[in-house]
């Protein structure tokens, strides 16, 4: 194996972890707020959470990122190539972290939050203190899942660019001829990625359970 095969795949793995933790961070938040929209008692705020979801999870993510990344710059803004790639994805899978969080706040007894509110906790004191901690466990899987979905999506960044852990297994292979061994340890560093990113889902999950 050519030594400098292991450099450039570690100059993408660390690239991928990168954009993987950025774009998750930013699609947590999003995907909370989009969650608060859909549960709200403002009928315009639920139909915009309902638009946004039902937009982005039905256009592919390879689409999405070929919109952005060379879309934007036709209307003048321009920025990173990383920034855009990462954003995208944090839009794209705010989404699915959205209906996770809906999904989690289903399994609250409908009684606790009209206790709740019967008591004089506003939308988000209820939100805070009664309904979030009780939906947490249901939503840890969950959330792992589509942390895994999206550590796995930034394979699609090396089609517009981006010389993440696909990307330089696809330019290694360009430069020494060997494919069968770069994309070997490509696959081997993903599934990695998704076994370890399981296994902490798992133990978050029985933690918060511990603690309820």
């Amino acid at each position: 194996m050519p030594t400098g095969v292991l450099g450039q795949l570690g100059d993408g793995l660390l690239l991928t972890v990168e954009m993987t933790a950025l774009a998750f961070a930013g699609a947590l938040v999003l995907g909370v707020l989009l969650a608060v929209c859909r549960i709200s008692p403002v009928p315009p705020l639920r139909l915009a959470g309902a638009a946004y979801v039902t937009a982005f999870r039905n256009i592919p993510l390879l689409v999405l990122l070929v919109l952005f990344v060379f879309g934007l710059p036709e209307i003048g803004l321009l920025y990173p190539l990383f920034a855009t790639v990462a954003l995208t994805m944090a839009l794209y899978w705010a989404a699915f972290v959205c209906e996770v969080v809906r999904s989690g706040v289903r399994t609250v007894p409908r009684g606790q939050i009209e206790a709740a509110r019967a008591l004089g906790l506003t939308f988000t004191q209820c939100l805070r203190h009664v309904v979030i901690p009780q939906a947490l466990r249901s939503m840890v899987q969950p959330l792992g899942n589509v942390f895994i979905g999206l550590a796995l999506g930034t394979s699609l960044a090396a089609a517009v660019g981006v010389p993440e852990l696909t990307g330089q297994a696809q330019l290694v292979t360009l430069k020494y001829d060997n494919p069968l061994t770069s994309f070997a340890l490509t696959t081997a560093v993903y599934v990695a990625i998704t076994l370890s990113s399981g296994l902490l889902a798992g133990r978050i999950e029985r933690k918060v359970a511990i603690e309820r």
